[in-house]
């Protein structure tokens, strides 16, 4: 969870009721469903549009993969911009770009329309989401208020990821994928209308700097890998496009440090770096999203094309990974994490994900969802529960007070963009499997569970990897360093 310092509220909204700041609360919770919603929204609906927008695999990829990359590149942009100009206004003008690309979404009637508003929406929740945070930290200064507002904000995150999938797959069977980008439409209108009813004007900052060149570069250097990742199989690895997309990737990447290097203000200081704990956490935070963006991909298209499933089914069927999630946050990381420290419960967490993702590297052509797929996403859920809150914490633990705002957004921007390159990863393989099974003679519904068991293989060893480096790299935060880094992350 992101902490975005900066100037005090008007004194207006500072002597507001208590009543009206919690109404706004709720406004700012809704954007935040709203966010959360999009994220896992898609994926249910992926086969759908595949068949109408004639998608293949690897470019269908892109209908995440663009709003993840521009989401996680520009969120600490954001955060900065938010600083210069007010978060008010940062939260308004997201909000209208969010919601503008969503209605485009919605009429998309061509594979390019609808990757390009994907990522123009991943831009507008770059703005919204670090200037919606920051302005609940600011309206909440008494500890046990912002605790609490704090809770009600990540309960409404939580909520709205695990909804995603259901309301995804009831929108689509009931009226049409469009409608999963269409909702957004009358709520980001209405949240339009309310915040400046609730929530006046904040002071900006001093005029100071903000690092677009390092944004820019980090965001073209993941842009360009990921194309060329999702590309390969199409073009070949020694095709030009392939080799150029690669080389640009390196130079933009090496820009990206020689400007953070430069900047009086970087948007990531290199420094940050220096301390081996924090460094670890954010490689840790990179590899945690690996089990869920592939798999989500990957078992929807399982489930709806080889199983048959409705688009309504398919997001039912998630409900065992929401349940076992919710179960481990509530029993498991709160308890456990103040009393044994960080290290073990976030090994345990990505430890028990990567034995989720090895079950299904053994789904059958004509599986049964109890047999073969809900003690796998049990399994990635519960231990996602506890991977996800402490790795967050881990990338607190030994940083200064002062730093913990751009701790939180960095592993909240390493977790978007690790979503994507997994992803790119996951639909890599998959695809170049499938196309090598095909060519030895397997039938096209073999061939594609093949290639599905292929990428769940690779899921699971970058899962292991993930605990064996949190184990291994994590020594040296104990208790109090947890318990110090959980009370920062709720303010």
């Amino acid at each position: 969870m992101m902490t975005v310092s900066g100037q005090p509220l008007s004194e207006t909204t500072r002597g507001a009721p208590s009543s009206r700041r919690w109404v706004a609360l709720v406004v700012l919770c809704l954007v935040q469903f709203m966010l959360t919603v999009d994220d896992t929204i898609v994926n249910v609906a992926m086969p759908a549009i595949r068949h109408d927008l004639a998608f293949s695999v690897s470019s269908l990829a892109w209908v995440a993969n663009a709003y993840w990359l521009m989401f996680g590149g520009f969120l600490l942009l954001g955060g900065r911009i938010g600083d210069l100009v007010g978060r008010r206004r940062l939260l308004l003008a997201g909000l209208v770009v969010f919601t503008v690309a969503s209605l485009i979404n919605g009429l998309a009637w061509t594979p390019g329309v609808l990757i390009g508003a994907r990522a123009v929406q991943g831009l507008g929740s770059a703005m919204v989401s670090p200037a919606a945070l920051a302005l609940i930290t600011l309206m909440f200064r008494e500890p046990g208020e912002r605790a609490r507002a704090f809770g009600v904000w990540g309960g409404i995150a939580g909520a709205g990821g695990a909804l995603g999938v259901l309301l995804g797959g009831a929108l689509t069977d009931l009226l049409s994928w469009r409608w999963i980008f269409y909702i957004n439409v009358p709520v980001g209108i209405a949240v339009l209308a309310l915040i400046p009813a609730l929530i006046p004007a904040d002071r900006a900052a001093a005029r100071r700097r903000f690092d677009i060149a390092g944004a820019v570069t980090v965001t073209g250097g993941l842009l360009a890998l990921v194309y060329a990742l999702l590309g390969a199989t199409t073009y070949g690895w020694d095709s030009p496009v392939i080799l150029a997309s690669l080389g640009g990737c390196a130079v933009l990447l090496a820009a990206f440090v020689v400007v953070e290097a430069r900047q009086r203000e970087p948007l990531v200081p290199l420094r940050f770096f220096g301390q081996r704990i924090t460094s670890v956490a954010v490689v840790v935070g990179l590899l945690t999203p690996s089990a869920f963006a592939g798999m989500f991909f990957l078992l929807t298209l399982y489930l709806q094309t080889l199983l048959n499933y409705s688009p309504f089914q398919t997001g039912a069927s998630y409900l065992s990974l929401v349940i076992a999630m919710m179960a481990a946050i509530a029993v498991g990381a709160g308890r456990l994490i103040p009393r044994l420290g960080v290290r073990p419960v976030l090994a345990s967490g990505l430890a028990i994900m990567a034995v989720g993702l090895a079950t299904f590297i053994r789904l059958p052509l004509a599986g049964s969802y109890w047999r073969d797929v809900a003690p796998g996403l049990a399994l990635v859920g519960f231990g996602a529960g506890w991977a996800f809150i402490s790795v967050t914490i881990a990338a607190l633990a030994k940083v200064r007070h002062e730093e913990t705002g751009l701790a939180s957004g960095i592993i909240n921007a390493a977790q978007q963009v690790g979503g994507a390159l997994a992803l790119a990863v996951y639909v890599l393989v998959a695809t170049t499997s499938t196309t090598g099974l095909l060519a030895s003679g397997a039938s096209v519904a073999g061939a594609q569970v093949g290639g599905y068991r292929a990428a769940f293989l690779v899921g699971t060893i970058i899962a292991a990897a993930g605990a064996l480096i949190a184990a291994a790299g994590l020594r040296g935060i104990g208790p109090e360093d947890s318990r110090r880094a959980a009370a920062a992350l709720h303010g």
